[in-house]
Formats: structure tokens, C-alpha cells, sequence
């Protein structure tokens, strides 16, 4: 597979992950959990078929090897993202057991939507961390001078 081609399947799967996260925002906002659980365990299970992929996609040639390449001293910053993004799906598929295992959804809603809000929230910042990092990386300018 070439670049263009993997470029293309790590945007689809980018953008599959948004969508994903929007719909799983909108079963947190329910004001109706009755029905919830089944909807939620249906997009939990795509979320962990699609991040897995996705971030395989970013590791090829090495994850976020162009950072690494360019300032050799923040490989232990990007080995970190790369832990977290593990400890991620790993924390995902912990919440899915959950919703899975709650019986009645309706009395553990509370606590699930509160631990998926805290995961959403963590995840946003990997990816935040993770864009920062690129960007510093590619706009800073080591030894300019007059």
C-alpha cells in the first residue's frame, strides 16, 4: 500500500472515530437511559474496531516518527502518547464490560456516563497532546540566528 492510500485509510478511520464519538455523546445526553445500553454497546464495540486500525495507520513507518527524526531527545514524549493510547482502548474496553455487565443499565447509567465522559475527555487530550506535538515540532526553528 502506498502513502496516498494510507494517508486516505487513517482519514477515513479519523473521521469514523469523530462520528463515533458524536454518537456516543448523544446516548450520554439521552434523558432516556431505558433504552440506552444496547445503542452504547454497538458504538463502544465500533470504537474499538476503529481505534486499533486507526492508530496502527499511524505507526506505520513508526509512530510519529517524523517528530522523532527531527528532535531525537522527545522520543520519551511520543513513547508517552504511545502508552496512552493503548491505556485508552484498554480503558475502553473495560467501560464496554461495564455497560455490557449492568443489569439494569438504568441503575449504574449515572456512573457509566460519567466514566465514558472521563475517557472522551482523555482521549480529546491525547489527541490534542499528540497534534501539539507535530506542530511544535514542525514549526520550531532550532538555531536561527542573526
Amino acid at each position: 500500500m502506498n502513502s496516498t492510500d494510507s494517508y486516505e485509510r487513517l482519514r477515513q478511520y479519523t473521521e469514523l472515530e469523530y462520528i463515533l464519538l458524536g454518537d456516543l455523546r448523544e446516548l450520554l445526553q439521552a434523558p432516556d437511559k431505558t433504552d440506552t445500553s444496547l445503542w452504547m454497546l454497538s458504538t463502544l464495540d465500533a470504537l474499538l474496531e476503529t481505534m486499533p486500525i486507526e492508530f496502527e495507520l499511524k505507526q506505520s513507518g513508526g509512530y510519529l516518527q517524523e517528530v522523532v527524526d527531527e528532535h531525537p531527545n522527545w522520543q520519551p514524549l511520543v513513547s508517552r502518547l504511545e502508552r496512552e493510547h493503548y491505556d485508552l482502548c484498554i480503558r475502553l474496553s473495560e467501560l464496554r464490560e461495564t455497560v455490557a455487565r449492568a443489569a439494569p443499565f438504568i441503575s449504574l447509567a449515572e456512573q457509566i456516563d460519567a466514566d465514558l465522559r472521563d475517557w472522551m475527555n482523555q482521549l480529546a487530550a491525547h489527541n490534542r497532546h499528540e497534534i501539539r506535538l507535530i506542530q511544535t515540532a514542525v514549526n520550531l526553528e532550532v538555531g536561527v540566528g542573526d
